[in-house]
């Protein structure tokens, strides 16, 4: 019998590799399939006849699809099993983006891009979680550090490979390529995943899996996404105008909020458990997430136009100098996770936000002196302290989490991710077009989007300071609970 357990559990332990690269291939192609079709939007526009506000609803779709279903879906893997599910995901997202590259009209199009960002909602909800059952927990942060460097090589990579893809052969050849990977990424998965109960909830002794599993909240599942929907829409609609509407959906999702907490006090099953929210170690990690987030979407938000209206680069100048933080990212990210297997996760979230105020600082001082190179320097301090920030962070997070709750806890991190991206768009967007003093930034003056670049990174450092504070007083009340138990 021992013979056949140790032949049973031999290609667990030799999937390692295998199960880390099908993980990353997954990341790899949910980031691909944001960055890519950003590219074909003006291309889009030709090709159907169609107003840019209507096109872009083929990028909107697909982050909406995310944002409000990936906690349910991380809840869901939980119940179901990780595996089946994520192997699912993939599928999904291969067969939505044979079906865009097919799409014989813009509604379909953006429909087939609404189901694509369901299966990347799986892909990027599990990948996470499946760490903690592929790899051993003193290399948990370098797996983490893995996955973040795939996220970015997939940023980095889409607007590249998506220009010469369009240039080449079409705009279809963007989606074909997505649903190309996507079946590899099915083929990995299912050949180097680890199979059984314990990749999805576990399973108390004794009792029936569907007692101990629970059933799926639909109506917490309902609540969530039409909250989460309604704030991302609040946060995108308009380009930059907060008007009514905005306001009408900002109410919608706190409303939704209000009665989603409500709901989960109430069921026998939640999606969420309330007392996850008062988690010492999740919530400040959700907190830090989403402000960490918002921070770096000003570089995606602001840094095009001082690069193009304040220091008079080309297009193509601008997207190379644009590229230095992702191509920093995909290299600096592996070392981070490793950085935080040996040094520790806390420590860890500390140095990484102490790397992004500086970061920030110099983003909003050394442009402006040294133009390029300034604005390259500061990337380049800034997009580390990111990485380093969230290896350790997923790694103390994901940690400890108990088994039948990964999924859900790794919706929870990457919708904090989400909506910090969500929020940085319009919040950052704001402050970046007070502080030139118009909304119509395109016809500014130089010296003013100039100055407006440096407030808005002036309070992107104050931002990664709150999420810093967070981080030290999550520390020491960490610290002060385990004396008492101690003591107790």
């Amino acid at each position: 019998m021992a013979d056949i357990a140790e032949t049973r559990a031999a290609p667990v332990r030799h999937s390692t590799a295998g199960a880390l690269a099908s993980l990353s291939l997954a990341m790899l192609i949910s980031s691909l399939g944001t960055s890519i079709a950003n590219v074909a939007l003006p291309t889009l526009s030709l090709a159907f006849a169609a107003s840019f506000p209507a096109v872009q609803w083929v990028v909107l779709a697909y982050l909406l699809a995310i944002t409000a279903l990936i906690v349910s879906v991380g809840r869901l893997g939980d119940l179901v099993g990780r595996r089946l599910l994520l192997i699912a995901g993939l599928a999904l997202f291969s067969a939505a983006s044979f079906a865009a590259a097919l799409a014989p009209s813009l509604a379909l199009l953006i429909a087939a891009r609404a189901v694509q960002g369901l299966g990347a909602a799986v892909m990027m909800a599990l990948t996470i979680a499946f760490v903690g059952e592929t790899v051993p927990k003193e290399r948990t942060g370098s797996a983490m550090g893995l996955l973040g460097t795939m996220s970015a090589i997939g940023t980095a990579l889409g607007p590249s490979l998506g220009g010469v893809l369009i240039a080449a052969v079409g705009w279809r050849s963007i989606f074909l390529v997505n649903a190309a990977l996507g079946v590899v990424a099915v083929a990995a998965a299912w050949r180097f995943l680890p199979a059984g109960d314990a990749t999805g909830a576990a399973r108390k002794p004794g009792a029936a899996g569907g007692e101990a599993r629970g059933g799926f909240d639909m109506l917490g599942t309902l609540l969530l996404a039409a909250t989460l929907a309604a704030y991302a829409l609040a946060m995108t609609i308009g380009r930059g105008h907060f008007g009514g509407l905005n306001l009408a959906l900002l109410a919608v999702a706190v409303a939704g909020a209000a009665l989603f907490v409500v709901a989960e006090a109430r069921v026998a099953s939640p999606l969420v458990k309330v007392t996850l929210l008062r988690d010492a170690v999740l919530a400040p990690s959700l907190a830090m997430n989403a402000l960490v987030s918002t921070v770096m979407m000003a570089t995606l938000v602001v840094g095009p136009f001082f690069l193009s209206r304040a220091l008079g680069l080309s297009e193509a100048e601008t997207g190379a100098v644009l590229s230095i933080g992702p191509v920093v990212s995909a290299f600096c990210g592996v070392l981070a996770g490793r950085v935080v297997d040996r040094l520790g996760a806390a420590a860890m979230v500390i140095a990484g936000l102490v790397l992004m105020a500086a970061g920030c600082a110099a983003l909003a001082w050394l442009p402006g002196v040294f133009g390029v190179a300034g604005y390259a320097a500061a990337i380049v301090l800034l997009t580390p302290g990111y990485q380093l920030f969230q290896a350790a962070n997923n790694t103390a997070v994901m940690a400890d989490v108990d088994s039948s709750e990964r999924g859900v806890v790794s919706g929870m991190l990457s919708l904090s991710r989400n909506l910090g991206l969500v929020t940085g768009t319009a919040v950052m967007g704001a402050v970046f077009a007070f502080a030139v003093g118009t909304k119509d930034i395109a016809a500014a003056a130089p010296a003013s989007v100039a100055h407006g670049m440096g407030l808005t990174f002036a309070v992107a450092a104050g931002l990664v300071v709150a999420a810093m504070v967070i981080a030290l007083l999550a520390i020491g009340g960490s610290v002060i609970t385990n004396k008492c138990k101690c003591q107790g």
